[in-house]
């Protein structure tokens, strides 16, 4: 049930008696859980910890018992304390209530007490996502998918041809807009086939085609569509993107990073109750994969509209954390950015179950062939290791990204930077020291997300300037976006610092975790398997596990406690203990000591946000949602999300000829 949903009156006192024999969820869905605690209440104040102290120590009765007990459970707490804790109390204030043994919990436990049997399977904090785009794979979902797939041209005109029928055929010709999500700018086959607008041109159509790269930073047209947009050879790039052109100095079709716009601003949007109706979907999915708390990375006027109508119709479960996205000309201007921020948190902050505080910078872009386009330090290479002279592109300068930075934390605001490579964390490094030393600010919490290269010089630099490291290391196998996108273009030294994971914590720098769905796949216990592993359940081999590895008991916490420190909710949620906020899951197995490969399989019998059932594993919802989250694991990322059906996708979580 959604976290917004309204809450039942709460129950007369119940004379004292023995507590009840553990029952199955009540398809009431704990709404006594929420008695005070609606989705306006999800950011309300940590209670102090003498009530904390109070409420674990004291036993309740009636009105004053727990909700909700689970028991018979290995909870994770996130503490760090060796104490074994098998129970959790959820109090009726939608607050963890107690922990700790069986007994000492089953003490709260009152007539109307709901209690669960946990069967020896973990419960711990709901997972929080420090870097997804929740509203994009919404937007997605709306349109045909690639998933990814490496292809012959021939076999992608196929494929293509096919998307053609499904989305109006002759009907639709000559002006309907085809948009194909997920694809996969290096997976022309064979490799090193170089997408142009004259391959996508030889479809039987006048219809404007647009392929969308999975990476979020290529878009590859055919002429129609870029006749529509007005690209010529005179178009001049634009700031923070790169019209690709051939050696007669015409457009080939693709275009990176902010070029993109260029094309998409011509493609109609979907209806505000399509996408609205889409978005309630795929946040259920989120729910049903165990997340209670999301920073969506990439936040205008135009997402914030949506959050409105979502939290209006009450189909937003999740705790969200907007970071407003600034472009490369805000950088420079940061009282006008300043202003820009303020405007749109005037406008939106009375939306339940939205907090803001956080801005969004692009540093740089991808580094993977063919877009090439994340700053590093020294030169991409030729594929035959050689140096090239790209170095790949910085749309902020350090000075800019601390003047910014600067202005924002000593508002109160946090930075949160795209950082691939390493010349773009150093940026983002440098501009946060500017910023410490001109605001005096030491707990700012800016971040830098991706870091799928850091300069060894760098890596101590993280904890001093209490910078967040926010790491999606579900990308952290082998796979052709690591080996032959990559390997032969950056050479092996440079390639066994990937995604320095170990390296930052041995540093001490804080870790937190990110899905960054739909750029990749949501498959949120295969991404902590493979932190672990470093191959999940999808690599070719594993990537230097024996390097940049974490700990089981790390990825937990980076998931939960260092993702909630990242967002400065910690006094809120990310551990389990009493007085924190009930965001609590409730899984199908015991995560902190089931083998490491079983971890990818993870159910979530219970997700609680506030204390509120946002997915029950047991109802006919419930059950309809775990199923599109095992379908969508079950297939290798990237996954896709897609409405057009006919066999040419496969892991949306629907069945083919239905919808989502």
């Amino acid at each position: 049930m959604p976290a917004s949903a309204p809450a039942s009156a709460p129950a007369p006192a119940p004379s004292p008696s023995p507590a009840p024999s553990p029952s199955p969820l009540s398809r009431r869905g704990l709404l006594a859980a929420a008695g005070a605690a609606g989705a306006a209440g999800l950011f309300g104040a940590a209670p102090t910890a003498a009530a904390a102290a109070t409420a674990a120590t004291t036993p309740a009765r009636g009105r004053g018992s727990a909700a909700l007990v689970i028991r018979n459970a290995r909870v994770f707490t996130g503490t760090g304390s060796p104490a074994p804790v098998e129970a959790v109390a959820v109090g009726r204030d939608g607050k963890i209530l107690a922990t700790g043994t069986g007994a000492a919990v089953r003490r709260h436990a009152g007539r109307d007490t709901e209690v669960v049997d946990a069967r020896g399977a973990t419960v711990m904090s709901g997972i929080h996502d420090g870097h997804v785009h929740p509203l994009g794979a919404g937007d997605r979902s709306l349109r045909p998918s690639l998933e990814s797939a490496e292809t012959t041209v021939s076999r992608l005109l196929e494929l293509l041809a096919g998307f053609l029928a499904d989305t109006g055929g002759a009907q639709a010709e000559p002006d309907r807009w085809l948009v194909v999500e997920d694809w996969n700018p290096v997976g022309l086959l064979p490799t090193g086939t170089a997408p142009h607008h004259t391959v996508l041109d030889a479809l039987p159509t006048r219809r404007p085609v647009v392929l969308v790269g999975g990476d979020g930073h290529n878009l590859w047209a055919n002429r129609r569509a870029l006749d529509l947009a007005g690209i010529t050879a005179a178009t001049p790039d634009p700031v923070g993107g790169r019209i690709v052109k051939g050696p007669d100095g015409q457009p080939t079709g693709v275009l990176k990073d902010d070029a993109q716009d260029l094309v998409k601003r011509h493609v109609p949007e979907p209806s505000t109750a399509e996408l609205v109706a889409a978005c309630a979907k795929v946040l259920e999915l989120a729910a049903a994969s165990g997340v209670t708390t999301m920073m969506d990375a990439l936040v205008g006027r135009h997402e914030l509209l949506l959050y409105r109508a979502l939290a209006e119709g009450r189909s937003l479960p999740q705790r969200i954390v907007p970071a407003i996205r600034l472009d490369a000309e805000q950088t420079r201007d940061p009282a006008a950015a300043l202003a820009y921020a303020h405007g749109l948190r005037r406008e939106f902050e009375g939306v339940a179950g939205l907090r803001f505080g956080t801005v969004k910078v692009f540093l740089d872009g991808v580094i993977e062939y063919p877009a090439q386009t994340a700053a590093l330090l020294e030169p991409y290479l030729d594929g035959n290791g050689r140096p090239t002279a790209n170095r790949g592109e910085l749309y902020a300068s350090a000075a800019d990204y601390g003047r910014l930075t600067a202005a924002f934390n000593r508002a109160g605001w946090q930075m949160h930077a795209h950082g691939l490579g390493d010349r773009a964390v150093r940026t983002a490094l440098d501009g946060y020291a500017y910023a410490a030393r001109e605001t005096g600010r030491r707990d700012a919490r800016n971040a830098v997300a991706h870091l799928q290269l850091v300069d060894p010089a760098d890596l101590r630099r993280f904890a001093p300037l209490g910078v967040a490291a926010c790491m999606q290391l579900q990308w952290a196998a082998q796979d052709t976006w690591t080996m032959e996108a990559l390997l032969p273009y950056i050479g092996p030294q440079r390639h066994l610092r990937l995604y320095p994971a170990r390296s930052l914590e041995r540093a001490g720098a804080r870790l937190s975790g990110g899905s960054d769905w739909p750029v990749d796949a949501l498959q949120v216990w295969n991404q902590l398997r493979t932190a672990i592993d470093r191959q999940g359940a999808y690599g070719t081999g594993p990537l230097y596990p024996e390097l940049e590895g974490l700990g089981r008991s790390s990825v937990l916490r980076m998931h939960t406690a260092g993702t909630a420190w990242q967002l400065r909710q910690d006094s809120l949620t990310g551990t389990v203990e009493p007085g924190k906020e009930a965001d609590l899951v409730l899984l199908d197995r015991d995560v902190t000591r089931c083998p490491v490969a079983d971890i990818s399989g993870t159910g979530v019998r219970l997700t609680l946000v506030g204390g509120r059932v946002v997915h029950d594993a047991g109802s006919a919802a419930g059950r309809a949602a775990a199923a599109r989250a095992a379908r969508a694991a079950a297939g290798p990322r990237p996954a896709s999300y897609a409405a057009v059906h006919g066999g040419r996708h496969r892991a949306c979580g629907c069945t083919a000829g239905g919808g989502h």
